[in-house]
């Protein structure tokens, strides 16, 4: 246990670092097309320990691709933690894309250099990869271009719906349980929520039905801040009020969201936001999402 805690919090750790350790390579912004040739490169380069797969269509018919690090993919081996990375599920958020593809071929060039630590890394993890939730909103943004691009201009997917907002919330039913000593894991979800979600939502509970993460960074753009469950409060009478809602699991979060902020050179001072709630660059104070 010690060590996939030790672990999962270095990976964790391995993403804001990987812009200085790369700061010489050659960067530019990868249109769909672009970030698909991207994947296949790394696949080509790296083909024993990576694997790409689809685990849907957007509501234009791009592929949602996952590129699989590991020892041996396509394969779940027994005490072998699965992560998954997920990118860019606001369209117009470019950053956690970009350094998504960064991270793959960054993985692949250091495995063939024989870096003995990301090679441990790849042999102890089956890390997935999702650049992309949102490759339409993309598109949007990139065909208006900086200059004319407003907050929501592709934020949301071909219908403008904003995939961050359109899970079904299982926030009031985790609740209620706690207060009736029901279950704590694994909770249903709502009747005919298959017809309420968009196709990327869909695609992304189906994968996380599919495959057993036990941990998982969606990375966005914005604010420079590690945030955690729960973003709810567990008091309706005073929602939209900044409440701290601890889940089962509040300590190792806050662990791995620390190590995450001290990797980065001055998140964790706290500079991107005057708001109270923001000590170290966490999240500590849960501010409820509408």
């Amino acid at each position: 246990m010690q060590h996939t805690w030790s672990l999962l919090a270095w990976l964790c750790a391995l993403t804001p670092g990987l812009m200085g350790a790369t700061a010489g390579a050659d960067f530019r912004h990868h249109r769909y097309e672009d970030m698909v040739r991207a994947l296949f490169a790394v696949q080509s380069e790296c083909p024993y320990i990576t694997r790409i797969y689809s685990i849907g269509r957007s509501v234009e018919g791009r592929h949602l691709y996952v590129l699989e690090i590991t020892d041996n993919p396509g394969v779940h081996e027994a005490l072998e933690p699965e992560f998954k990375y997920v990118g860019n599920m606001h369209g117009n958020e470019v950053l956690g894309r970009e350094l998504l593809i960064k991270f793959a071929q960054f993985l692949c060039e250091e495995y063939r250099a024989g870096n003995q630590r990301i090679t441990r890394l790849i042999y102890d993890t089956r890390i997935h990869i999702l650049p992309s939730m949102n490759p339409d909103g993309y598109e949007v943004a990139a065909r208006q271009g900086p200059e004319l691009n407003g907050y929501l201009e592709g934020r949301g997917n071909a219908r403008e719906i904003d995939l961050n907002r359109n899970f079904p919330d299982l926030n009031a039913l985790m609740y209620y349980y706690e207060k009736t000593n029901g279950r704590n894991h694994h909770l249903p979800l709502p009747d005919n929520w298959e017809q309420q979600v968009e196709p990327e939502t869909l695609a992304v509970i189906k994968w996380m039905q599919n495959y057993n993460f036990i941990l998982s960074a969606n990375l966005h753009g914005g604010a420079v801040v590690a945030n955690y469950p729960f973003d709810k409060s567990r008091d309706p009478r005073i929602r939209g009020r900044n409440t701290y809602a601890a889940t089962a699991d509040d300590k190792l979060f806050r662990k791995l969201a620390r190590t995450y902020s001290y990797a980065h050179s001055w998140m964790h001072k706290g500079w991107n936001s005057k708001a109270t709630c923001m000590n170290h660059g966490l999240m500590r104070d849960i501010i409820e999402i509408p």
